[in-house]
């Protein structure tokens, strides 16, 4: 059995649409399944159980011991949320209880890390294990990764292979219930649908201009590939960085989100919201050398690849994965 958290969420649910169309269907999916506005995620998946995030423990207690590999994805992930405590309990200390499972039924283990471990990235974003101890994120969910990351790292006693992996700004199908979390692309198809135009944050950084905010967008479908490439366990453990390898700006997710619809770009800027401003990443961009050096070799989609196929074949659509 290959069990999955956050399998009601946006990447967890394509992990398992993914699988699904693989012929594999032997899935343990582990969320809180009573936030209902995730339950569309997870119409015509094929699975052998549905277990209650607060059960997970103790549903590893039983069956541990039938598990094949564990891929943990389920977080909370709001950058904007600022209690510690919710943090502490949903990615870390729930994360140490997983990392145990595996280290004990030796279950192979994949996990979520992620990009905002880097902060401003004042320290670059090379994914060097000898360099992480130094980083510096902005708020408590990138110290709540960091902080397992950390974790991880000092452990004598592990799974049989694990991967930390540091997602960067992950964009596709599945992510309908994410609302103000969803990426650019879904709210620019959105705002165009209603309004014939989009509105980004204005630059409050002298080095940007307007729009010229960068990241490195990387589409959900190479994530589940990447993942994919990790369960085979032929890669040394460790944490990995997760993205396309290539920063883009805001500014041609937009204007490439109207091309695939086939409109005129209509653009304007509205001031980034003060709860978020001075924590904002206006740089990111993921060295993807270690994991290629591992033999990974399957190219990424460019990010007018991601967003045409995102835009035709699911947004416009209302399809999942």
């Amino acid at each position: 059995m290959i069990v999955i958290t956050g399998a009601a969420g946006f990447i967890g649910s394509c992990i398992a649409g993914t699988l699904n169309s693989k012929g594999i269907n032997n899935l343990v999916l582990v969320d809180d399944f009573s936030k209902t506005e995730k339950a569309s995620n997870l119409d015509g998946k094929l699975f052998v159980a549905m277990v209650q995030r607060n059960d997970f423990d103790q549903w590893m207690n039983e069956f541990g011991s039938e598990v094949t590999c564990v891929l943990h994805i389920g977080a909370r992930t709001d950058t904007t949320e600022f209690d510690k405590a919710i943090f502490d309990e949903l990615n870390v200390e729930y994360s140490k209880m997983v990392w145990k499972h595996c280290t004990h039924f030796k279950i192979p283990l994949v996990y979520a890390s992620s990009a905002a471990t880097y902060g401003l990235g004042e320290f670059g974003y090379d994914d060097n294990e000898a360099d992480m101890p130094k980083l510096q994120p902005l708020n408590p969910y990138g110290w709540s990764k960091q902080w397992f990351d950390m974790w991880a790292l000092e452990q004598t006693e592990t799974p049989p292979h694990w991967y930390g992996l540091k997602f960067f700004n992950v964009y596709g199908p599945n992510e309908y219930h994410k609302a103000r979390m969803a990426s650019v692309i879904f709210h620019t198809f959105n705002q165009v649908k209603e309004h014939g135009a989009m509105k980004l944050f204005r630059s409050h950084n002298p080095n940007y201009t307007d729009g010229g905010q960068m990241r490195d967008f990387v589409y959900v479908k190479d994530v589940v590939s990447v993942i994919e490439f990790l369960m085979k366990g032929t890669a040394k453990s460790g944490i990995y960085n997760l993205g396309s390898g290539k920063a883009r700006t805001f500014l041609d997710l937009a204007t490439n989100t109207f091309e695939a619809l086939g409109k005129e770009a209509q653009i304007s800027f509205i001031d980034t919201p003060e709860d978020i401003r001075d924590k904002y990443q206006y740089f990111t961009e993921a060295n993807m050398q270690k994991l290629i050096a591992q033999g990974y070799d399957v190219p990424f989609h460019t990010l007018e690849e991601g967003i045409d196929d995102y835009v035709k074949n699911y947004l416009v659509k209302s399809e999942y994965i």
